[in-house]
């Protein structure tokens, strides 16, 4: 299952219009083969129209989108990802998620993942799992679909929040890692330690973050508008941290969340 998450995507979080249609048509133009959107992004349409106008064949893309807490109930989750193939042009994507935990549960978990389920088996989505799941959540689903079944679990994760138990429990139960927010939106680039290291490999600091999270088995999507950067991000791939480099971010943890909505957030771990 784990082998099937790419390591390296475009997100396409808070861009939209015709910022997203030259953040992803930049992106596929330099190699990238991966794209993130969810419903919540009002964007798949002109995702969906940057892939098409890309002269990348779909069977060489992997697109990942997620489903918003509003459509989670059994009648709404199928239609609702219907319109998200429409708007994304495509017959079918390769991963859809669950976008957040239902708010005071309003929606069974079990109800949610049997909906998603159906959907992989009608052929609409290749790989179905979860996103912002805490511990006891990975494992209530694995306890609905059974191990093996859940393909990842997408959450804030970078040198300053390192979500240990979330990673260490998901690894016990095959679950790969999606980190977001990897970048710290610009906080972890501004950190010292990263820089010091960056500086040693003659690489920027955020390639420094993209390998670091890439070294220890996580799938990353970071997001850019500039092509430069979105360039520069694609180089972490080919950088190598020493065990060194790796313990001194061990160390730069200080739960520095930065996604927390009120009243969607769960009881973090």
């Amino acid at each position: 299952m784990n082998k099937q998450i790419p390591a390296f995507g475009l997100g396409t979080f808070r861009l939209k219009d015709q910022v997203v249609i030259d953040s992803v048509s930049n992106a596929l133009d330099l190699g990238y083969r991966v794209i993130d959107t969810a419903q919540i992004y009002g964007n798949e349409a002109e995702v969906g129209k940057a892939i098409e106008d890309s002269a990348v064949s779909r069977d060489d893309l992997f697109i990942t989108t997620k489903i918003w807490i509003d459509n989670f109930s059994r009648d709404k989750l199928l239609p609702s990802l219907q319109e998200s193939l429409d708007k994304l042009r495509t017959e079918h994507v390769d991963l859809t998620l669950i976008h957040w935990p239902s708010p005071n549960n309003a929606v069974p978990l079990a109800e949610t993942l049997a909906a998603l389920a159906d959907a992989q088996s009608r052929g609409l989505t290749k790989l179905i799992g979860i996103s912002n799941f805490t511990v006891d959540l990975m494992k209530q689903s694995v306890d609905i679909l059974g191990k093996g079944n859940i393909a990842t679990n997408q959450v804030e994760l970078s040198p300053h929040v390192q979500n240990r138990k979330v990673v260490d429990f998901a690894h016990s139960q095959g679950i790969h890692i999606t980190s977001y927010m990897t970048l710290g939106v610009g906080k972890v680039l501004e950190d010292p330690v990263i820089q010091e290291i960056a500086s040693s490999h003659q690489a920027t600091p955020a390639q420094v973050a993209l390998a670091w999270a890439m070294q220890l088995g996580y799938a990353v999507i970071p997001s850019s508008t500039k092509r430069a950067n979105l360039e520069s991000n694609l180089k972490a791939q080919q950088l190598t941290l020493s065990d060194d480099d790796m313990a001194r971010i061990a160390v730069l943890e200080r739960n520095g969340r930065l996604v927390n909505p009120e009243g969607l957030a769960p009881q973090w771990d």
